[in-house]
């Protein structure tokens, strides 16, 4: 945005109406914004940061402002995030279209404002909102960042039908590992495959779930992924487990996996059920702490768009 801006600038300047709006929020300082998705927060208020900047650097030549949604807006992100349902609960990309008009027509000396789309266009004069709804009459998510923290959005999403939620988990320590390589020799039993039978004769969740992992791998599977995926799991069935997607046939279960570790995932037993059987995007596991991540992020990635096939059978 910042050098987007230095290039616009000269040309902006030689307009009666230069206007830099941006798509950032209000800067909000309740540690609860920073606590699962740092870097996130820092993008974005980065971009905020620019606006109150800017807009007194050019005060009188051109005009500097954001606009950020009142409610969640469907979108391709928010359908990742938020899982099967949440559309209801969002509205259409058309008011912030609307809302942006409003302050893109006004002069220069509306500059440094943080624009809440809704609260603008009912300045305007607007009073029927359902139009931008897409589900008209049903609740409302609020966005991010206005003081509705991730665990009360959370329970929002759940309550009314969105799946999964976004709600803060156990922490997961892997303090305990050094990098993603974990066939490296540490003691005289680091060489040796600690398998948790007794996990794998309950034929509990993770159990079932890991067989219908391992049925649906393939050799055309293995060779578009080319990684190996270990599972930190906490709770009941807790341990470690694979999934082999490097080696010639593949192969997942309990216990270490047979070769170098591309990918380490930290979290309990029951999200991990719920991330394969679709129930808990790992995006949304990830930004709000039930999920862990150490290593290859773009292999990790690839193991989100497999789970679509793994959960279809699940």
């Amino acid at each position: 945005m910042f050098a987007r801006s230095k290039i616009c600038l000269p040309y902006l300047r030689k307009s009666k109406i230069g206007h830099i709006l941006n798509i950032s929020p209000p800067i909000n300082l309740n540690p609860v914004w920073f606590r699962n998705h740092c870097a996130y927060t820092i993008s974005k208020y980065g971009m905020s940061m620019c606006v109150l900047g800017m807009a007194e650097e050019f005060r009188g030549e051109v005009a500097v402002n954001a606009l950020w949604p009142q409610t969640a807006i469907y979108t391709s992100a928010m359908d990742m995030l938020g899982g099967a349902g949440v559309e209801k609960q969002c509205r259409k990309t058309d008011i912030l279209a609307d809302a942006a008009y409003c302050i893109l027509t006004k002069p220069k000396n509306f500059t440094g404002n943080f624009v809440i789309d809704e609260n603008l266009l009912r300045e305007e004069g607007v009073k029927n909102f359902d139009v931008y709804a897409v589900a008209p009459g049903h609740p409302l998510l609020p966005d991010f960042f206005l003081d509705v923290d991730p665990d009360t959005l959370a329970m929002k999403m759940e309550a009314h039908g969105a799946s999964p939620v976004f709600r803060e988990g156990k922490k997961q320590d892997l303090s305990k590992h050094e990098g993603p390589d974990k066939t490296k020799a540490e003691g005289p039993e680091r060489g040796k495959h600690h398998v948790h039978f007794a996990a794998e004769k309950s034929g509990g969740p993770v159990v079932e779930t890991f067989k219908i992992i391992k049925g649906a791998i393939n050799e055309e599977v293995v060779k578009s992924v080319q990684g190996v995926y270990q599972f930190e799991l906490s709770g009941e069935e807790g341990g470690m487990w694979y999934i082999d997607l490097k080696s010639k046939g593949g192969s997942a279960g309990s216990g270490e996996p047979p070769g170098k570790v591309d990918v380490i995932m930290s979290m309990s037993s029951s999200d991990f059920v719920k991330m394969f059987s679709g129930k808990l995007k790992p995006t949304m596991a990830f930004m709000s702490g039930k999920l862990t991540i150490k290593g290859d992020m773009a292999l990790a990635i690839k193991l989100e768009k497999l789970m679509g096939q793994f959960n279809a059978k699940l």
